[in-house]
């Protein structure tokens, strides 16, 4: 099929999935729920093109996984579905939402069957219950249960999106616009992954979950000069002297090496490429509030944090008496135990720039595993 682009929604903030997690970022084996269902369509052969609509923060991080086109998502699905719509060329458009997870070729066959003298064609289901409308029983026989994947004619979507009217899906865009809107039978394997309780009802990940059985380690190394007239604050503790750190933000050392290691723990580059020192926004900033933000991350893209440990490289000043508050410190930014966070404190012995005091250099190491959704 030539003439059919697919463009998967995977931007949003998944705020009703209620868990650290987010759903497009759940791991089947390595691999996160959004390619696992972005292959699923690849492997039907139907589509000259994927477009993938992904999260402005996401979007580098997404780029590792395939060679698929993305584009950054909206504040709203629609606002998304235009941004990835400006990637289209073909005359045909099937858009899905990661949120249905497990895609069937047959539904899309049909679609494509259907939209012959339509402008959109989309999968219905009937409903079987009783329905109430305004407190009074309704003729159930009216209603129809709306699903997506949702194959429309890609001129006539991308000019009812842009009425500024907000629409919940493509259809109801298009029939709104005076479009022809036909249906096809779905299915109730179709069901969207709202809440973490719709797990219980996606057949195909039945039996299926991360893999547990790895771990991923990161390390991450920064030096810092020391600047009189300015704090000290090291693992997020503030050190009793009168000389701080020659930085753009706070200047914590240890906690600039320790997000380097989560980074790299995650794949997802480096504490510069996240916090430019050429970004104003970061000039004197909270060391540990950007740990807050990498830590947020790194959990919502499917992560755990399991352990941290760092080595702290001072002449000067003398770390002894904080090392337990610093490694309560870090646990705490972390979100884990204080027992699977270690602090250690050396000396260079007088050698280089650290033994001549004119500065400190922090190494640092993280461990991750994949976040295990399958457990209550």
């Amino acid at each position: 099929m030539s003439d059919l682009t697919l463009i998967l929604l995977a931007a949003g903030e998944a705020t009703r999935f209620e868990r650290n997690v987010k759903k497009q970022w759940l791991r089947i084996g390595c691999d996160p729920l959004w390619l696992k269902v972005v292959r699923s369509f690849e492997d039907m052969g139907l589509f000259s093109k994927i477009v993938v609509a992904s999260h402005p923060e996401e979007i580098g991080y997404m780029r590792r996984f395939g060679d698929y086109r993305f584009t950054k998502g909206g504040g709203s699905r629609q606002e998304s579905l235009l941004n990835a719509l400006e990637e289209v060329d073909t005359e045909l458009v099937l858009v899905s939402d990661v949120a249905r997870v497990c895609v069937d070729r047959d539904i899309c066959l049909r679609l494509l069957e259907a939209i012959e003298g339509a402008d959109s064609a989309v999968p219905a289901i009937k409903v079987s219950d009783t329905v109430y409308y305004e407190g009074r029983p309704a003729d159930r026989e009216k209603f129809l249960r709306i699903q997506t994947p949702q194959l429309s004619r890609t001129e006539r979507l991308r000019s009812a999106l842009r009425t500024g009217k907000i629409h919940t899906d493509e259809s109801s865009a298009i029939y709104e616009s005076g479009g022809k809107v036909v249906f096809v039978e779905g299915d109730d394997s179709l069901h969207k992954l709202t809440f973490s309780k719709d797990l219980r009802h996606l057949p195909c990940l039945e039996g299926k979950g991360p893999d547990t059985d790895i771990s991923f380690t990161g390390t991450g190394y920064d030096v810092h000069a020391f600047e009189r007239g300015r704090e000290m604050v090291l693992c997020g503790v503030k050190i009793d002297v009168d000389y701080g750190f020659r930085a753009h933000s706070d200047g914590d050392v240890a906690i600039h090496a320790l997000i380097d290691a989560l980074l790299g723990a995650a794949g997802m580059g480096d504490i510069g490429e996240l916090f430019p020192d050429t970004d104003q926004a970061y000039r004197g900033a909270d060391s540990g509030r950007l740990l807050e933000e990498v830590v947020g991350k790194i959990r919502r893209c499917g992560f755990d944090i399991v352990h941290a440990d760092l080595t702290i490289a001072a002449q000067a000043p003398k770390l002894s008496p904080y090392k337990e508050s610093m490694r309560e410190r870090l646990a705490s930014l972390l979100g884990i135990g204080s027992a699977f966070v270690n602090v250690k404190a050396t000396t260079t012995e007088g050698l280089g720039f650290v033994g001549r005091k004119e500065g400190v250099a922090v190494s640092a190491a993280a461990t991750l595993k994949f976040h295990d959704w399958t457990r209550p």
